[in-house]
């Protein structure tokens, strides 16, 4: 899985609020960095538009057969979306994690309705990006950070050092998250 060997595609993912966006425009400075939502709207992926949630509902077979034929074997790319689990050709998921209790924060500060901040903040208690990683992907290739008490640079250099094989593996195997006590009866 180390990146000094060979080029590799590296899934970047998460609920919205985890800090995706913040660690990949860190990460830009050594990788190639592709939002995949920017390339969606960019290349048209777009089938729709959802009203109540004010996003975009994307394509994302079109999506991945374009960056399929697009991508070059001999680069480094990281995928930037809550999206890019999907893409089943990626060498290396990593979910970023968040705690319930400052994603509804986070969410709040860039002005989300409360619905939406609500419904992240389930999908991130239920683990649902992770399991949809976990089953297109297998564990062996998907890794989760927590993010909660992390700075961004701390955040890219932990993502930095699990595409470079330079931290522990087993520090970021899926499963040591677990958000269950959050939900509320």
């Amino acid at each position: 899985l180390c990146i000094s060997q060979i080029s590799m595609i590296i899934s970047l993912t998460g609920t919205p609020g985890v800090g995706k966006s913040s660690v990949a425009k860190i990460l830009e400075k050594k990788y190639k960095v592709i939002n995949l939502i920017d390339l969606a709207l960019e290349k048209d992926f777009v089938l729709d538009y959802d009203e109540e949630r004010e996003s975009y509902i994307i394509d994302t077979d079109r999506l991945e057969e374009y960056l399929r034929r697009t991508i070059s074997k001999s680069e480094n790319y990281i995928l930037d979306s809550h999206l890019s689990h999907l893409m089943k050709f990626s060498d290396m998921v990593i979910v970023l994690r968040c705690r319930p209790d400052i994603l509804r924060k986070r969410l709040g500060e860039k002005g989300w309705k409360k619905e939406k901040i609500e419904e992240n903040v389930e999908a991130e208690i239920l683990d649902i990006i992770l399991s949809e990683a976990v089953e297109i992907h297998g564990t062996r290739r998907v890794f989760e950070v927590d993010t909660s008490d992390k700075t961004i640079s701390e955040v890219a250099e932990i993502v930095e050092g699990l595409i470079e094989g330079k931290v522990d593996y087993e520090m970021y195997r899926v499963g040591r998250i677990d958000w269950s006590g959050y939900i509320e009866g």
